[in-house]
């Protein structure tokens, strides 16, 4: 098994090993690891926009040549299944050739050139060109709920590439076999397009020793990470503590409120209770976009619709859960939920010892809820409340209640009223992406994407981790004043 000092590959479904353990990298591995990444910073900064735009492609076909090898190993460490596996290995590959497109349009270091005005200030002013340069290594730490597209070649690193600035991924220790793979496959496109191997460095290891390392490392110049709230503000604290404090782009995960007006259940409430069934239950509830808190109106569509909902979360079998630490967290989070005083339980089968996890569905008065800020938290896995209201005033206190949050789901505002524009307002407050029909369990790789929101969602509201945006992270602007023209020839490509 493993321990903070080895990595092994175990098998989701049985819990055990599956080959021989490796040991961690050791804290030389991981100051070599960075060593690399820094020496290869400024020439990689300078390369092309077609230089960089292959070297993602290349990343992308060299995954899919590997399917057939990787997609079985991930399925064995994750247990997640070929046909999510397979389609997540789509997106992972589609989402480098869409950073890939992006570079080569100059979208990524795009410019502002104003032009000198003649005569004093404020009216005249030098020639002023504002561009953006690379920030240099990027720490990348893996998600254990997404081995391909939130991991090793995942949107972090891709964009992190794409911009123009080495990586060093921290391997997650739930998918390690998967994890030393990809990197090796990885290793070996950096290597044939002709680039240094500081570009693409890895380190491993289950330690929280492992990664304060690497996000203490003073060459380290931003860090990714997807993944618990508890480790995500551990390592945010770490980042600002530095001497020279670095930005964290921290995704920590949410409950995601959806809201279900009465007009929308009168007109379709039992297929949209079947549809939000199946979100809760996607991947076993292990989705940073689960939706957590189910906010309906106390009438009879209400009703009606959450015994419907309670019904087919019945009838789902969520499968097994990432990990065991995973399983324990979302076991004592349903516990404490069916503890609570005020909360109904309407959907609450107990697991037999070994199964896989049961659904879990609990009803709580809007009042309650809100008081209690313990009902807020987010248990990850197949597990929702209900949160009854009387308005959509009282709609809006509870989404205030819950902060900020990936998305908030708004299902029946399709009429121009003052309501639903309060209602609208709020939820842009409190979510980075705001649906207004189907479910939030599905992310598109687009640049209009917004993939963060105000904390405790994530560390950094302004940025984005899915989408074409999200390369904003690891670009600082310059401005260039009276600059030579050998420079502004340039374009805003890095020197």
């Amino acid at each position: 098994m493993s321990t903070p000092d080895t990595l092994q590959s175990i098998d989701a479904r049985t819990g055990q090993p599956h080959g021989d353990a490796w040991a961690a990298s050791s804290p030389a591995a991981i100051e070599a690891a960075v060593a690399a990444a820094a020496a290869a910073a400024d020439a990689f900064a300078a390369t092309s926009a077609a230089d960089r735009a292959g070297l993602l492609r290349a990343l992308a076909e060299a995954l899919e040549s590997q399917r057939e090898a990787l997609v079985p190993l991930a399925d064995r460490e994750s247990g997640l299944g070929p046909v999510r596996l397979n389609g997540e290995l789509d997106r992972t590959a589609f989402q480098l050739r869409g950073f890939a497109d992006v570079v080569e349009r100059g979208d990524a270091h795009a410019t502002i050139d104003d032009p000198a005005v003649a005569g004093a200030p404020p009216a005249g002013r030098p020639r002023m060109l504002r561009v953006r340069v690379p920030v240099g290594p990027v720490a990348m730490f893996s998600a254990s709920n997404f081995p391909f597209a939130f991991s090793v070649l995942g949107g972090d690193t891709a964009s992190a590439l794409a911009a123009g600035n080495p990586v060093v991924v921290k391997g997650h220790p739930a998918h390690p076999e998967l994890t030393r793979q990809t990197v090796a496959l990885a290793q070996k496109v950096v290597a044939a397009r002709g680039l240094p191997a500081g570009v693409f460095q890895a380190i491993e290891g289950g330690s929280i020793e492992a990664g304060v390392a690497l996000v203490k490392a003073p060459a380290i110049a931003a860090v990714a990470f997807t993944g618990s709230f508890k480790g995500g503000t551990a390592l945010a604290k770490v980042a600002g503590e530095r001497p020279r404090p670095i930005p964290f782009y921290g995704e920590l995960g949410s409950v995601n409120p959806l809201v279900a007006l009465p007009a929308a259940l009168e007109a379709n409430g039992p297929a949209l209770a079947e549809t939000l069934a199946g979100s809760i239950c996607l991947g076993s509830g292990q989705f940073c976009t689960s939706p957590g808190v189910i906010v309906v109106r106390k009438d009879a569509s209400g009703d009606a619709f959450v015994a419907t909902l309670a019904e087919k979360l019945t009838a789902l079998a969520p499968h097994a859960m990432l990990t065991p630490g995973i399983r324990g967290a979302f076991d004592k989070g349903v516990a404490a939920w069916k503890g609570h005083p005020k909360l109904k339980a309407l959907v609450s089968d107990t697991a037999a010892a070994g199964a896989t996890p049961r659904p879990f569905l609990g009803e709580v008065q809007a009042a309650d809820f809100i008081a209690d800020h313990h009902l807020h938290e987010e248990v990850f896995g197949s597990a929702a409340l209900v949160v009854r209201v009387d308005s959509v005033a009282e709609t809006i206190a509870v989404l205030h209640a819950v902060g900020g949050s990936l998305t908030v789901t708004v299902w029946g505002a399709d009429s121009d009223t003052a309501e639903h524009r309060d209602l609208v307002r709020a939820a842009t407050q409190v979510a980075g992406r705001v649906l207004f029909s189907g479910v939030p369990t599905g992310v598109a790789v687009t640049a209009a994407q917004h993939h963060g929101g105000p904390f405790p969602a994530s560390t950094s509201p302004f940025t984005t981790s899915v989408g074409y945006a999200a390369l904003d992270r690891f670009l600082r602007p310059v401005a260039l004043q009276d600059a030579p023209s050998w420079l502004t020839d340039r374009k805003g490509v890095p020197v």
